[in-house]
């Protein structure tokens, strides 16, 4: 029974969150545009969002990039670079960590705005509220996988996430069954967070597309300058 439990979520249901994602994003942008974007509430509470913004996104752009780094990261690559896998698995317990708290503290920040202030909550859709707590629970099973990557500070753990992962994307049918004995903690965390990508698409989490990256590399600055001012004009006297 738990074998079979694990080649659903951890082979089979990969690729339906996957496919999910990807086609209803370009679906969405095709069909329905004008709800591609993120609704302001940024008049009320101001200093909290701030704060909770900035520390949200921060933490969960370093989470994001590790977790992408780490995990599609042929091996070989990290034996060629005489990276261990300890020092990788000390490397990501500590910068993970750090990160994690950040994004905890800044999605708990949005949260408590969100669903204590009655103005915001009477304008939050009910997808606007889910995927906040949806957020605060994984990146809650996030810091208690911390606990349990420290009993395998020899990155063993962590070679088997990297090879399902890559297992995954290279089409290979006993992905699933590298991550058979890990903790459920780790389960658990990679259940949900499959799970984010399966909703991505109906949530204001589409407008992660429409990140302007593209500002960086730029060719020039836009001037702005004053309106001239228009000496008034009078009439000639009678």
């Amino acid at each position: 029974m738990t074998r079979s439990l694990d080649t659903i979520l951890f082979g089979w249901y990969p690729y339906v969150a996957l496919t999910v994602f990807l086609l209803g994003s370009l679906i969405r942008f095709d069909r329905e545009q004008y709800t591609w974007k993120s609704y302001s509430s940024q008049l009320l509470r101001r200093r909290q969002l701030r704060w909770g913004s900035n520390l949200f996104h921060v933490g969960i752009l370093v989470i994001f990039l590790g977790h992408a780094g780490g995990l599609l990261t042929p091996i070989g690559v990290f034996d060629a670079l005489g990276i261990s896998h300890g020092f990788k698995q000390g490397l990501a317990i500590t910068a993970g960590g750090v990160a994690g708290v950040a994004c905890f503290v800044g999605i708990a920040l949005l949260a408590h705005r969100r669903l204590l202030d009655p103005r915001i909550r009477a304008t939050s859709s009910f997808g606007d509220t889910a995927i906040l707590l949806l957020l605060w629970v994984q990146l809650t099973l996030g810091l208690f996988t911390i606990p349990a990557s420290l009993h395998h500070m020899d990155g063993g753990e962590m070679v088997k996430f990297m090879g399902w992962a890559q297992g995954i994307v290279t089409l290979d049918p006993a992905a699933a069954a590298r991550l058979a004995d890990v903790a459920p903690v780790f389960k658990l965390h990679i259940a949900l967070g499959m799970t984010m990508f399966l909703v991505f698409p109906f949530t204001r989490l589409v407008h992660v597309w429409s990140a302007p990256v593209w500002y960086l590399g730029r060719r020039g600055y836009q001037v702005v300058r004053a309106r001239p001012r228009t000496p008034p004009v009078r009439s000639a006297a009678p």
